[in-house]
């Protein structure tokens, strides 16, 4: 419970950036290019690729600043390219998901593994459960009949997710992207803490 308690403290240090803020910026801007780009199948499925830029927010900065990020950012796409109603749950959806990849992946090493188990929990709690429900509510249709797709959808882009952002991810590593980046955040902590 005490890595816990640090991982959300430190999380929060990192609002404390102009840093912090300029690469949350960067990354939504690909993110909401990478959604013009989305796939939309019917009322109730889309298959897009924007995610991927904000799992870097998530990985970096950790579960408090990726989930005011994933929300924030979810409130932008909408007045960008509106895609139906607003429906709120979808924000916390988005808030939900960063919250889970920031504890999955902020501060830890870049694994196979742990990326395949964070992308399968944000799929099954947010995409499969809260996100059916969601549409449930928006579009009045029974809960149960709209899971199966969804469960479908989540199983192929499950992996296809998890493959795409781990190789992204090994191939900024390998340059030294990430690591210049966390070092540039543990400098400047370091140096507030003297």
């Amino acid at each position: 419970m005490k890595k816990l308690a640090t991982l959300f403290a430190d999380s929060m240090q990192e609002l404390k950036s102009v840093r912090t803020v300029t690469v949350c910026a960067m990354f939504a801007a690909i993110s909401v290019v990478l959604g013009a780009y989305t796939l939309v199948i019917g009322d109730y499925i889309k298959i897009g690729f924007s995610s991927i830029s904000n799992q870097f927010v998530h990985m970096l900065f950790g579960p408090v600043v990726g989930s005011l990020f994933a929300g924030a950012l979810d409130i932008l796409k909408y007045l960008v390219k509106p895609t139906g109603a607003f429906f709120p749950g979808f924000t916390i959806n988005a808030m939900l998901a960063g919250l889970l990849y920031g504890c999955f992946f902020y501060k830890k090493p870049v694994r196979l593994g742990r990326i395949l188990a964070g992308e399968l929990t944000v799929s099954v709690i947010c995409n499969v459960l809260l996100g059916t429900l969601w549409l449930s509510m928006l579009y009045g249709k029974g809960f149960l009949a709209l899971l199966p797709m969804r469960v479908l959808k989540n199983l192929i882009m499950w992996p296809v997710n998890s493959f795409l952002f781990y190789t992204i991810a090994r191939t900024l590593e390998a340059a030294g992207v990430l690591r210049i980046m966390k070092e540039n955040g543990m400098a400047r902590r370091a140096g507030q803490r003297r």
